[in-house]
């Protein structure tokens, strides 16, 4: 695989992340695209990729805690919004650079549709983690592929293999063993989180149907449109926000930029699949920062039902390349 494929499917890639995570694409990282298609860079140790991906975790998990913590006093659209407001200030120069290439859209729609999603999505993940334990919320996300695998048959006509199905279908068992459906009752927490899951899936269908556009206008427009479409629910829920709370609601944004920064260091200089596995440690962190602000002990079944997750997702593409050699 060539550095521009990887590139490219890592942005694709990252478009499902941010459907489901409090980050959105940034300056740097459309400029790191950028940067790519000009010259190819040396290559990285996965030492140092694993590195970045860490980094980017444990600001992502810094984030997701203040989120938890703001979410009592602040409606979660008005945290999206505010959030995408750094990042629009952010992109500000990189738009006027490409004021052109956005003026000129012809399918204005279907970039719509995808933003909606994904500001659907966005929205439903910060009302998740403001109603349940960081680490239920961050397991219920890896179900996410396994949403999007029957998505992507149905509404893609892609190709999905019967393994591909089977381990699947394990997949949701270990989301029945991870929410104890005996024991945790449904709330809106788990609504939402699910509700992040199904329409950051959709974003990702979406994102394929624009295949053919610039990478730069795809993160772009996102970025304005994911802005301009949270600021109007935001204002009619609008809760006035003290001086002195600022800075923290600020530093919200500011990590998420900085975040999915190290996050495009990473995947950019190393292939994925390399580092999705790493990516799975997500869990830890999130399960630490919700023991250590919150209290929160996950619970040995909601262990044991996301490695039932994170083992099917792994272990789908091994599994159904083994099965064709020995057919």
């Amino acid at each position: 695989m060539s550095r521009s494929c990887c590139t490219i499917s890592s942005t694709i890639w990252y478009l499902a992340r941010s459907a489901c995570s409090p980050t959105s694409f940034s300056l740097p990282e459309a400029m790191a695209v950028e940067a790519e298609s000009r010259s190819a860079g040396s290559a990285v140790s996965l030492w140092s990729s694993a590195g970045w991906l860490l980094l980017d975790m444990s600001l992502v998990t810094i984030m997701q805690a203040m989120v938890k913590a703001k979410g009592d006093i602040y409606p979660a659209v008005q945290l999206v919004f505010l959030r995408s407001l750094v990042g629009f200030l952010a992109v500000a120069p990189l738009m006027w650079h490409h004021r052109a290439k956005l003026a000129n859209l012809s399918n204005i729609r279907d970039h719509l549709v995808r933003v909606a999603f994904n500001s659907t999505a966005l929205t439903c993940n910060f009302a998740a983690f403001a109603t349940l334990p960081l680490a239920l919320v961050t397991a219920i996300g890896y179900t996410r592929p396994l949403i999007l695998l029957a998505m992507a048959a149905v509404l893609l006509g892609e190709k999905v293999s019967r393994i591909r199905y089977a381990l699947t279908a394990l997949g949701f068992f270990g989301v029945v063993v991870m929410l104890r459906p005996d024991e945790i009752p449904w709330n809106i927490g788990l609504l939402a989180a699910f509700g992040s899951v199904f329409f950051g899936a959709l974003s990702v269908v979406q994102t394929r149907r624009l295949a053919g556009e610039d990478t730069v206008v795809l993160m772009l427009f996102y970025t304005v449109g994911l802005t301009l479409l949270t600021s109007v629910p935001a204002a009619l829920v609008w809760v006035p926000i003290p001086w002195a709370e600022a800075p923290s609601i600020i530093l919200i944004g500011i990590l998420a930029q900085v975040g999915q920064y190290c996050w495009l260091q990473a995947y950019q200089k190393q292939e994925a699949r390399l580092l999705a596995p790493i990516g799975y440690l997500s869990i830890i962190f999130s399960g630490f920062a919700g023991w250590l602000f919150f209290g929160e002990v996950p619970s040995s079944s909601l262990c044991l039902g996301a490695a039932v997750v994170v083992l099917t997702t792994i272990l789908a593409t091994p599994v159904e390349q083994w099965l064709k050699k020995r057919g």
